[in-house]
Parts: structure tokens; C-alpha cells; sequence
């Protein structure tokens, strides 16, 4: 098929993050999060659940003694670990830190067997035992996770020896499975070595790792069906066998083509959407993305929280049915969100519509961040829109809710993933395509075009004030710089050196076509303001609430600033908003209004009355970025506000 012209990323090389918001961020996932998590992942943190990871290496390496300890796919804990250590690398040496990676890849590639399998669970506990139980063991997954780690420390440092024990390892994968008699024609009970293969595409050229890539997305759910093939030949349990999806919480219980709507685990299906795009992108098949389009529709217009948090269910991390969004129950995982990142990224590489661009703004900004604390040393698994501590405490359903970050977890997969995206960061800013440059993402920074000896000066005041400033600089010339505008942004203007820019709006994105000069300056400016959210009626969880924003913010109520008892608060219709400063980072705006709380008194020997109650408290309510909630202690939360015609 032939292939069709599509924007690829800058890198993280081209796209030098210098971004009052971001930047700090990047920065203490350098200085703080990954020294924190290293120690992590050598069980040196007090108090924390042990990872047992670099442990379980260095004894399939033999270098020491000892039995597989830890999750069965905790070699990915410190796949993703290196990732995020390329990248930072990349805009950041630091020559003790690469020494220190150097040394991890080094027991790596000793516990690399001779045929380039890597797993330290099978290494240990028995090679014979390999590829016997692909939907629970995680052996694709974590192979593919070293695959993407391997491809981006080469990337970013130029070193090929981790890239060398990918390649053996992708081959030792190639050997095994595809179409081809002989081979196993299963595939990743857990998706992400889609993605990995099409990355380690692009970096060696070599054309059979794309169709391994193929073969797994397009084998996937065929019958007869190679899952239950596998638990009756190997007598592996079946988790799933009382539930409702089957194996569908694989997304493996139909060919992909054939489904319409997301199901089973969010996380795997976030990560084999993104496959799926990658591969429909690089083979031009377009039945492979029309399905991709159905399933982003069904995700993003019926099974998304406000927040970008996707996966609705404690029971499997997944996705339910459309509109099913508690928002005490959520589960929300962190790795979901980011899942949906890459997958928004993605869709924007194959096209730019500015509803892949929202969908990702405001993943990045709420439900990613939302994942880690303000200092990077403790984390959120699951992102609930609505917390009381006692209820997480005392109720069975809310159980797997946690009221404030911890310190780790014995299954860590957020942490690492958390540090290797926002490292990652200038991957997602822009795009390129022949002459066409493309903002996605508003990011102060300076943005490389090596081919046009040209680049792009950004400053931007988001996401605390709608402005952004692009200068030309260097050589540009004859090219179109297409701009993203928000959809949260009502109104807003386009100067270029100073006059009113004429240009073509088209599915979000506004095209200025020019022969540019070196110091021509492109002026955004997007109308911020406090804005009342209404979810579609069919969420009955939101029904008579409303959620706030401002720019790509969500905001929430906390019990620190406004009192218990949040799910009593009301906002009056016609309340208006005044921004303060919070505290909490530089530059974070809250935002205050007039609001009321229904009173309890009177009811303290009443469960039921015949009479309606109207007693109302006047409240002041403070309205918090919802990623930096639970900052300061322990409390109640809640995104979606009841809101009342007037207050009494």
C-alpha cells in the first residue's frame, strides 16, 4: 500500500523546552524523580513497597544468587526508567547519571540469552516455561518496553549497545511468531510491543519489524483464538472466565477491525490503539484506520472523564459502557492517561485536527500530572474525580482508591511511565510535514528545523494566561505554520508583526502561509476565562453538576480550602470568578466565587422528612488546579460541583 505524507515530531533534540510551567517539571523529574525512583527500584526506599527489579537482573545476569521476586512484568519498571533517563539526557548531560545507565544496561545485556531472549522471570524460573502463557505473563510486554527504551537511548546519546540487545531481542521475537508455519501464531496479552516495533522501524530501517508489528495488531482476535488455545493446551487459569468481557479485557475476544467500542483494561487498549495508528500510518491501510477513528470516537465522546482519565472500573482497570462515569469510583490509572497521550500524538502524525490536540492538552495537563506530587516523590495510581477519605476507608467499592500519593507501589508501572513522558515532553509539542510546521501544544521553547536552517522562538504565558509568541529566526522562507486553537478558547486573535494574520482555519487549525523572514513574530492570543462545564445527560453522575476550567485546567474543590462536606457545596448560576494566587507553584492561579453549602442542622435524629431541606450557608469556594490537589494533607475532593439557579 502506499504510504501517505504524514507530520512527524520534531524530537526532543529540536524542541529545546524552556517553559516557566514545564520546565521545572523536567527538571525535577531529572534532579528528583528518577534518582528517587532508582533507588526505588532497588528497594532502598523506607516504608515502600520493594520492586525487587534491578535484583531480579543482576541474578538472571549471575551475578548474584537468589529466586525471582516482584510483579511478573517488573523488568518494565526499569525499561521505562532508562527511557526517561535518554530523554533527559538528551536536553541535559550529566555525565554521572549516564554512567549510572550505562552500568544498568550492562546487566541487562549479561542477562540477554544467547538467542536474545530477555525476561528475567522465564531466565530464572525456567526457559522451558517461555511463551506458554502470553495473555497473563507479560513477556511481549516487557520486550516491548526495553525495545522502546533501547531505541530512544540510542537516539538520545548516540550509544548502540542497549540497541544491540533490542535488535537480538526483536529478531528472537521475529523467530517466534508470525503467519508462518512453524511459528506461534499468538500475540502480547498485554499491547505495547506494537508501538516499540515501528519505533525500532524507524531508527534501523529494517522493514520486518514493521510487519511483526502488523502481524500482531491484524492476528489479534482471529479465530480460532489463540488465548484459549494457549489455556487449554498449558492449563492456565482463567481470570476472566466469570466476568462479562471475556477476552475482550484483552481487546483479543474479536479481530480489532471489528470493534467498535473500547473494552477490557484501559491501559492495554490505550497502548494497541496506538499500535494500531502507527501501523496503519506506516502501511496506508485504511480499513486498520477507520477502525482507529471509531474506537477514538467511542474513547474521547463517551468513556473519557473530564480530566483525560479513561477506564472507569476498579475491576479489570477498564472501560464499561459509554456515559458510565462515577466519579467516586473511578479508576482513572495513571498509565491509562498517558496511554491516551501517546495515542493522541499519534493520531495528530497521521492528521492534524484539533480534536486530537484538545483530547491531549488536556490528558497532560490533568490526568498525567495528577499522578505524581508536587516534589516528583509520590504517586497516584488511580485519579478520582470525587475523594472522602472515610467513605475510601470504610467502603469495599472505593477501596482501591487512595487518599493521598504513595511512595511506590508493587505494581509501579505509573512512576516510571509518569518520568519517562514528561521527559519526553518536547516529542508532543509540534509536528513537520515537508513545509508545513505545526504547534500542537503552546510550550515555551525553541523549535529546530535543521533541513530549512531555521527555527521557531516560543514564549508562552500558558497555562495561566492565554498568550503565546512565535519568532522566526534564521532562514525559514517560503512555509505554512499551522496553529492549533484550543477548543476551550472562545475568542482569539492571530497577529503577525502586529497586524491581523490571514489565514484558513480548517477542523482547528489555522494555516499561515507565508515567505518568512528572520524576526517575524507571530502573536497568539487566547481568551481565558473561568468556564462552566455540563456533561452530556446521559452521565448520571454529573446530572444538575458542573465542572469548572480555565484554559486546558480542570479544577476542583478541596476540603483544606473550603471545609467538609463538599458534596453539599452548591454554585449559584450566576456566580463570577476572581483569580488568586495559590502557593503551591509559581504562577498557580485558584479561582474564587460565591457558593453556598446545604446545612445539616435540625437533622441529626432525622434519616428521612417529609420536608425538602433549604437551610443554606453563604461559602466562599476555592477552586484548585485539579493536579495539584492533595498537596497539602489528607481531605475530601470533588471536580463536579452541584450547581443551583440562584443561591437562597
Amino acid at each position: 500500500m502506499e504510504k501517505k505524507r504524514y507530520f512527524h515530531p520534531l524530537g526532543i533534540k529540536n524542541y529545546e523546552v524552556k517553559d516557566s510551567f514545564w520546565s521545572p517539571k523536567m527538571e525535577m523529574v531529572r534532579t528528583k524523580m528518577i534518582p528517587y525512583q532508582w533507588k526505588a527500584l532497588n528497594d532502598q526506599v523506607t516504608d515502600a513497597a520493594p520492586s525487587h527489579c534491578i535484583q531480579n537482573f543482576k541474578i538472571a545476569a549471575g551475578m548474584e544468587e537468589g529466586k525471582f521476586e516482584g510483579c511478573v512484568f517488573q523488568d518494565s519498571d526499569v525499561a521505562k526508567w532508562l527511557e526517561a533517563v535518554a530523554y533527559t539526557l538528551a536536553w541535559k548531560k550529566d555525565e554521572k547519571l549516564e554512567a549510572l545507565a550505562d552500568s544498568v544496561i550492562e546487566i541487562i545485556r549479561k542477562a540477554q540469552q544467547p538467542d536474545g531472549y530477555l525476561d528475567t522471570y522465564y531466565i530464572i524460573n525456567g526457559l522451558d516455561k517461555r511463551w506458554t502463557n502470553l495473555a497473563d505473563n507479560h513477556e511481549l510486554y516487557c520486550a516491548g518496553h526495553m525495545i522502546e527504551a533501547g531505541v530512544a537511548y540510542y537516539q538520545e546519546t548516540g550509544k548502540t549497545v542497549l540497541l544491540e540487545v533490542v535488535k537480538k531481542l526483536a529478531d528472537c521475537v521475529d523467530r517466534t511468531f508470525g503467519r508462518e508455519e512453524g511459528k506461534l501464531h499468538g500475540y502480547p496479552g498485554h499491547e505495547v510491543i506494537e508501538m516499540a516495533l515501528v519505533r525500532l522501524y524507524h531508527v534501523t530501517g529494517e522493514e520486518r519489524y514493521l510487519r511483526l508489528a502488523e502481524y500482531f495488531i491484524s492476528q489479534r482476535g482471529q479465530e480460532p483464538l489463540y488465548f484459549r488455545e494457549e489455556k487449554e493446551k498449558y492449563h492456565n487459569p482463567f481470570y476472566w472466565e466469570r466476568s462479562l468481557f471475556q477476552y475482550q479485557y484483552y481487546q483479543a475476544g474479536k479481530p480489532v477491525r471489528e470493534q467498535k467500542h473500547a473494552e477490557g483494561h484501559a491501559v492495554r487498549a490505550a497502548y494497541l490503539y496506538s499500535g494500531m495508528t502507527d501501523v496503519a500510518r506506516e502501511t496506508g491501510d485504511e480499513s486498520l484506520m477507520e477502525a482507529v477513528k471509531t474506537l477514538w470516537e467511542d474513547v474521547t465522546k463517551r468513556q473519557m472523564y473530564i480530566t483525560g482519565a479513561i477506564g472507569s472500573s476498579e475491576y479489570g482497570e477498564a472501560f464499561t459502557f459509554p456515559y458510565d462515569l462515577p466519579n467516586d469510583e473511578v479508576y482513572g490509572e495513571t498509565c491509562a492517561a498517558i496511554g491516551l497521550v501517546f495515542w493522541a500524538g499519534r493520531m495528530l502524525e497521521t492528521e492534524l485536527d484539533g480534536n486530537y490536540g484538545d483530547v491531549m492538552e488536556r490528558t497532560l495537563y490533568n490526568g498525567c500530572i495528577s499522578g505524581m506530587s508536587t516534589d516528583g516523590t509520590r504517586f497516584f495510581y488511580a485519579n478520582p474525580l470525587e475523594v472522602n477519605p472515610e467513605a475510601c476507608r470504610k467502603d469495599q467499592r472505593k477501596k482501591h482508591i487512595d487518599v493521598e500519593r504513595q511512595k511506590w507501589f508493587s505494581c509501579a508501572c505509573c512512576p516510571p511511565n509518569l518520568a519517562r513522558l514528561t521527559a519526553s515532553l518536547g516529542n508532543y509539542v509540534c509536528g513537520i510535514r515537508e513545509d508545513t510546521l505545526a504547534f500542537h501544544l503552546y510550550i515555551g521553547g525553541v523549535a529546530a528545523v535543521p533541513e530549512k536552517e531555521m527555527s521557531v522562538a516560543v514564549e508562552s504565558g500558558l497555562p495561566w494566561k492565554g498568550e503565546a509568541t512565535l519568532t522566526m529566526q534564521g532562514n525559514p522562507g517560503q512555509m505554512t505554520v499551522a496553529l492549533r486553537i484550543p477548543g476551550w478558547c472562545r475568542n482569539w486573535t492571530v497577529l503577525v508583526n502586529g497586524e491581523t494574520a490571514e489565514g484558513v482555519l480548517e477542523k482547528g487549525y489555522l494555516y499561515l502561509e507565508r515567505n518568512w523572514k528572520a524576526g517575524d513574530k507571530i502573536s497568539l492570543n487566547l481568551e481565558m476565562q473561568a468556564e462552566r462545564n455540563y456533561a452530556n445527560p446521559s452521565v448520571k453522575a454529573d446530572i444538575g453538576k458542573v465542572a469548572i476550567t480555565r484554559g486546558p485546567l480542570v479544577y476542583c474543590l478541596e476540603e483544606v480550602d473550603n471545609g467538609a462536606g463538599l458534596t453539599r457545596m452548591f454554585l449559584p448560576e450566576k456566580s463570577s470568578f476572581t483569580l488568586a494566587e495559590s502557593g503551591l507553584e509559581e504562577g498557580a492561579v485558584t479561582l474564587l466565587t460565591d457558593g453556598c453549602q446545604l446545612a445539616t442542622e435540625g437533622w441529626e435524629h432525622s434519616l428521612y422528612r417529609f420536608e425538602k431541606p433549604d437551610t443554606f450557608e453563604k461559602k466562599q469556594l476555592t477552586f484548585l488546579p485539579y493536579y495539584l490537589w492533595n498537596n497539602r494533607g489528607v481531605g475530601e475532593m470533588t471536580v463536579w460541583v452541584n450547581e443551583i439557579q440562584q443561591a437562597p
